[in-house]
């Protein structure tokens, strides 16, 4: 039996895509190996966000290489829909296939394993796509949520973003495709689903026939799931409304992760983002109206072109003023073919190194924060993993996003328990058990 192993840098999508082409390489006989082993085929799902991601795609391409000379090297996902000729210009990789046609993935090595190609740029223009490719995970090894993409594509072309040219214009998935496939993996044991995508919150816009709130409230329905996550939102869909419909679904877990970037209205704009500071704290008002024990977590960009010291400021105290629960903070990366590539006053990198310790500091303590106020409360966790083999500490998540560890004898992995949260941790809280 031939083998092939994955890698996948970047976002919980990728991540996604990963499984639907390992599912693809099982159906036609290929057995899944770790990408450390030796295996005959090895696929690398890249991400293009930041040069670093490009620089790591490279590396992973090479270590594969070394790993088994012989093997046949696939470059898929983003860093290969934008730049497929300069992945197809390193000498290990054989094929480079972007975000389309992923279905053919076999076909295209069975090519080159035949040797009647040697190198396939199958790269097309994602631009002229409008339809979502419909691949369906049965199975999301070593997980115990359960990651569904609904939809693919963005329309927002914020001025530093790579990432629509990388995915597309925007495309939902079928809502029947969706419902299915929550089912299948009820079936398999999954409690929990998160609903991923590229630009979740324009789910339904191109068909006009459903709508995200719709589309919850009829997986809402579904017997045996046990809890409704959802991924990156933009604040633009937090409206009184849709909140009002989502605190009727009994399954949905009260964690928003609202992307801010900036808390400079000077530097939203330059970066073509659709709100204003006003209008994003409005939204985080409107939350915690119909979740009061909501988490918010968020990315901020530093460094942007033009942020000079008064704009970060804005920043710092926007983001203290709103208390987020998380931060992820990240450099700005310039990246050609998007609009800030050519913006004047880039920043200095050790600006840039700076201000992210600054705000690092800040969401530590944020975090914190949010943990204390849950000193002593009893919370439901579904246990995701054990920590070691040779220890008893079973992690897993509140349903508001609070990361919890637990010392106890049983396995509980994939079960949801009554915890007693005692402690804060480093980036965690440590809990109790309460046993029945």
């Amino acid at each position: 039996m031939e083998k092939v192993a994955f890698h996948t840098l970047g976002c919980k999508v990728n991540t996604y895509d990963t499984e639907t082409l390992a599912e693809i390489f099982e159906k036609e006989g290929y057995s899944i190996v770790d990408f450390e082993d030796r295996a005959d085929v090895y696929v690398i799902n890249t991400c293009t966000v930041t040069n670093l991601g490009d620089r790591k795609s490279r590396q992973m391409i090479r270590k594969a290489k070394k790993t088994n000379k012989n093997s046949i090297i696939v470059v898929a996902g983003c860093y290969a829909q934008t730049s497929p000729e300069e992945v197809m210009g390193i000498p290990e990789v054989n094929l480079v296939i972007g975000n389309k046609d992923r279905k053919n993935i076999v076909k295209l090595v069975n090519m080159i394993k035949d040797k009647s190609e040697d190198k396939i740029n199958a790269v097309e223009d994602i631009m002229k796509e409008r339809d979502f490719e419909d691949l369906t995970v049965y199975e999301i090894r070593g997980k115990t949520r359960g990651f569904i993409k609904i939809q693919e594509g963005c329309n927002q072309f914020c001025s530093y973003c790579i990432i629509p040219y990388a995915r597309g214009p925007i495309r939902s998935r079928p809502p029947g495709s969706v419902i299915k496939e929550v089912e299948n993996l009820i079936k398999a044991g999954y409690k929990e689903v998160v609903l991923t995508g590229i630009h979740v919150a324009s789910y339904g816009k191109d068909t006009g026939n459903i709508s995200l709130i719709e589309l919850m409230e009829n997986i809402n329905k579904l017997r045996g799931l046990k809890r409704i996550r959802l991924s990156s939102l933009e604040p633009t869909l937090l409206t009184s409304n849709f909140l009002e419909r989502l605190a009727e679904l009994d399954k949905f877990c009260p964690h928003f992760h609202v992307s801010l970037q900036s808390g400079s209205d000077t530097i939203l704009k330059a970066m073509k983002r659709k709100y204003t500071t006003e209008e994003y704290s409005q939204f985080i008002d409107n939350i915690r109206m119909y979740f009061p024990q909501a988490s918010i977590t968020t990315d901020i960009m530093v460094g942007f072109p033009g942020e000079g010291d008064k704009e970060f400021k804005e920043t710092y105290d926007f983001a203290k003023s709103i208390g987020f629960s998380k931060i992820h903070v990240f450099k700005y990366s310039p990246r050609r073919g998007t609009p800030a590539f050519k913006y004047p006053n880039q920043v200095n990198g050790n600006i840039k190194e700076e201000r992210s310790k600054e705000l690092i500091a800040l969401a530590d303590e944020q975090e914190k924060l949010f943990y204390k106020k849950f000193i002593g409360s009893t919370a439901k966790v579904l246990f995701e993993q054990n920590l070691g083999k040779n220890n008893n500490i079973y992690e897993g998540l509140t349903d508001n996003y609070i990361r919890v560890l637990c010392d106890n004898k049983e396995d509980v992995k994939g079960k949801i328990l009554p915890v007693t949260l005692e402690r804060i941790g480093m980036g965690h809280m440590e809990g109790r058990i309460i046993n029945s």
